[in-house]
């Protein structure tokens, strides 16, 4: 088995729209789906393109309700490149019998190539080969090839290029309904035999333009007697070629696409005609992107040795797309991490939390790439204080959904495709969004000890969400502590209570646990910086004494509910009935979505004891199991080892796994309780986008960023026990042997490692070079390493 290529055998119309997110070639700028070249968006097919952080809003009459939608859009695809025999229809599986047909996407190299032969109704049968990639040494550039072999008849052979600008956002069926024609004053035009598109957004006025270059060749001889043609939308060409059973026609189309939020350009149609008739060929440009993928891979070096089946395959096929939506290219896009990749149109390529997931993998091996992500969230500071403001709060309240300038996207109302009924969505009262936050901007500066992006930013952010919740956290005299109420937790099922669905629920344990974490770091941040910036900031922001000290007694008096020995998801859940698991079970098959499945019956899952996904077992994901008892016992909670055991068991039962995030917080939460049952997890978290189609949901709308990210987190930061605090890199595996041995590239406060570890240690190296000795702890012995030096900590 070839770990570095991802397979696809044979040809499944109904699983080709799933195929076709997981055969995107993409550069972080932009991406484009793994659609047949030249075919139309229907049932089986929907080709898509899309430019990191190009976003347009459009409204809609639904019901009483105007509701305005923001989505990333979906640009003129440059793909079609396709033959026809005479004067028939273009080739395609839709009017062919497929009697042949593989796609491979070599991850190593990031190039997609489809073989298939096909008959036409008249017997005549071609075969072809079709090799594309978006280029990761040229960001704004793409290649593509395709090579036609006459089978069994001679006649005319046409072979047709285009960029087709007629098109919408259509590829999430329950959005349909909605508009989704975001591209007004289409023109296309060809020039020096180069076919070109150019549209504006509708609402955010983004240009945009899509160039290509097309050669051709019959048994190697250059064909030069192109026709040429636009309509109102679209650019196209087309030569026709005398052939004969056994010749060969070949193409090859280079393609450039630029977009107005691009720095260091004029205009992007003029960018784009300039940069695909500078281009050099095919080959050349796909030498130097094989090179930068090359030295992505040495970064990102994560290798198992003898694991199972699968393992090793599934960990590169998850880096490879989150490169793809995340590289070094997005530094200059201002687009965050968007939560389904650039990969398709479901949650209109909004960016959620994700980043969350995200940066773990990325920090530890291209952190000024983090950074720079991060500063997608700095920028939009000023929307979440007049989010707060709004609301009636000090500080920064983040949205739960966000786009283009940091508004809150979520919809508010929600089709139920089962029911085909429309109902409240009060997901954005989702807070927690904003702990996130401020927990992976702190989570960098630990791993890099940049303090430079503390002062500069990260503190800002860091207080001013703390303040925030602050500012919610009301205090409870019967209780004599403080409570936050009207909240969404990560589980999403429980917007509200039964008699209230929509108004939010009150002390959800992890919101109200992570706000007490948060209110001692943003203490920590400021006590880091210079006094003079210190200063500085406190005088900007008008921090008083007075709220400092009130985050400390917040850190002691916050409220965390409790039941049956068990930390509550939140206040009242043991309360809520609890939901004949066997029944749904046997009566539906898939229960994942089990609040659509209930409102169909007339029901609602806020009724129920139901988790989508991990909400408590959250804390056992972001916190260390010491720094979570310290913090708990802090608040006069004390935290036991049954205690963390009952509830990790008490949510397992109760949770449907609606969320591909599921499988990898509790294989987090049991790889110390039960290490065989975490290894099932991590399989589900590896394989939640490429594993069985029946099993993976939504993937052919857009894969699921944190899952793939989170999969390949648990193998480097779970199951080795790896962590950050107080200037200490940690360590503490508890490694499963059917992982076989683990060795992986890290970077650490400027220093590049190699860690190995397996069942009877860690060996950790040092790289050579320039660099402070770094303190690193593993099974409770702390040694100092300097550059050059390796050192290794056994298991026993």
């Amino acid at each position: 088995m070839n770990d570095w290529v991802h397979r696809f055998g044979g040809y499944d119309p109904a699983d080709e729209r799933r195929r076709e997110a997981l055969c995107t070639v993409g550069n972080g700028y932009f991406a484009t789906r793994g659609a047949w070249a030249g075919a139309v968006a229907g049932e089986h097919h929907y080709p898509g393109t899309y430019l990191a952080g190009y976003y347009n809003r459009l409204a809609d009459q639904v019901n009483d309700h105007v509701l305005e939608n923001e989505s990333l859009v979906n640009l003129p695809d440059w793909l079609p490149l396709t033959a026809a025999i005479d004067d028939g229809d273009w080739l395609t599986p839709e009017n062919c019998e497929v009697v042949e047909h593989d796609q491979e996407l070599d991850l190593l190299r990031g190039v997609l190539t489809r073989r298939f032969r096909l008959r036409d109704p008249h017997g005549r049968e071609v075969q072809a080969v079709e090799r594309r990639f978006a280029s990761m040494a040229e960001p704004h550039l793409a290649g593509q090839t395709l090579a036609v072999t006459v089978l069994n008849w001679e006649g005319r052979l046409r072979l047709g290029t285009a960029v087709n600008g007629a098109v919408r956002n259509a590829g999430v069926e329950r959005y349909r309904k909605l508009s989704g024609r975001h591209l007004t004053d289409v023109s296309a035009t060809v020039a020096d035999g180069n076919l070109m598109v150019a549209a504006t957004t509708s609402q955010s006025r983004h240009r945009v333009a899509v160039a290509t270059r097309t050669v051709a060749a019959h048994n190697g001889s250059p064909i030069t007697e192109w026709t040429s043609w636009t309509d109102a939308t679209s650019a196209c060409a087309e030569v026709v070629v005398p052939v004969r059973s056994g010749d060969v026609v070949t193409a090859e189309k280079v393609a450039a696409l630029y977009g107005s939020r691009d720095p260091g350009i004029s205009e992007p149609l003029l960018a784009s005609r300039t940069a695909v008739a500078n281009a050099r060929g095919f080959d050349q440009l796909r030498d130097a992107h094989v090179l930068a993928w090359s030295h992505l891979w040495r970064q990102f070096s994560l290798d198992l040795e003898e694991p199972f089946d699968g393992t090793l395959a599934a960990v590169r096929l998850n880096l490879f797309h989150l490169l793809q939506s995340v590289s070094p290219y997005s530094a200059d896009t201002d687009a965050g991490v968007p939560a389904r990749g650039l990969h398709g149109e479901a949650y209109r390529g909004h960016i959620f939390w994700d980043e969350l997931f995200v940066f773990p993998v990325l920090t530890l091996r291209m952190p000024a790439l983090t950074r720079a992500l991060l500063l997608y969230r700095y920028r939009r500071l000023p929307a979440a204080r007049l989010a707060a403001r709004l609301a009636g709060c000090p500080g920064a309240m983040y949205p739960w959904q966000s786009g283009s300038d940091g508004r809150e996207e979520s919809q508010r109302l929600h089709l139920n495709p089962l029911s085909g009924r429309w109902s409240e969505d009060a997901t954005f009262r989702q807070r927690h969004v904003g702990l996130a936050i401020a927990y992976t901007m702190w989570q960098y500066v630990e791993l890099t000890g940049d303090l430079a992006f503390l002062g500069d930013y990260g503190a800002e952010v860091i207080v001013e969400v703390a303040r925030f919740f602050a500012g919610l956290a009301e205090y409870d005299q019967g209780r004599d502590r403080y409570v936050i109420r009207g909240v969404v937790g990560p589980d999403e099922f429980h917007t509200g209570y039964p008699d209230q669905p929509a108004a939010g629920i009150d002390n959800n344990a992890y919101t109200n646990v992570m706000a007490v974490w948060l209110f001692g770091v943003a203490a920590k941040a400021l006590a880091l910086l210079p006094d003079w910036q210190r200063t500085q900031l406190v005088e900007s922001l008008g921090l008083r004494a007075e709220e400092l000290s009130h985050w400390d007694q917040l850190t002691r008096r916050m409220y965390v509910p409790f039941h049956d020995g068990v930390i509550s998801q939140f206040e009242g859940y043991e309360q809520l009935s609890e939901l004949d698991w066997e029944h749904y079970r046997a009566e539906y098959g898939d229960i994942r979505r089990l609040d659509r499945i209930l409102e169909a019956e007339g029901q609602d899952v806020t009724a129920y004891q139901v988790s989508k996904q991990a909400d408590v077992l959250m804390l056992l994901y972001l916190l260390p199991r010491r720094e979570l008892r310290e913090l708990m016992e802090r608040l006069g909670y004390p935290l036991t080892a049954e205690t963390i055991r009952a509830t990790v068991e008490y949510y397992l039962a109760r949770t449907c796994h609606g969320s591909s995030l599921s499988a990898v917080v509790h294989a987090w939460g049991l790889a110390m309780l039960d290490p065989d049952r975490a290894l099932g997890f991590l399989e589900q978290a590896l394989h939640s986008d490429a594993g069985d189609p029946s099993q993976t949901g939504t993937t052919a709308e857009g894969i699921h960023l944190a899952a793939m990210a989170g999969g390949a987190d648990l193998i480097q930061r779970c199951f080795t026990g790896l962590s950050t605090s107080n200037d200490v890199l940690r360590f503490g595996p508890h490694w499963p042997g059917k992982l076989g041995t683990l060795r992986m590239v890290l970077r650490y406060r400027g220093h590049r490692l190699v860690a190995e570890v397996s069942t009877s240690g860690l060996t950790l190296t040092v790289d050579p070079g320039p660099g402070a000795p770094i303190t690193v702890r593993c099974f409770g012995r702390t040694r100092q390493l300097k550059a050059g030096e390796s050192h290794t900590w056994p298991s026993s």
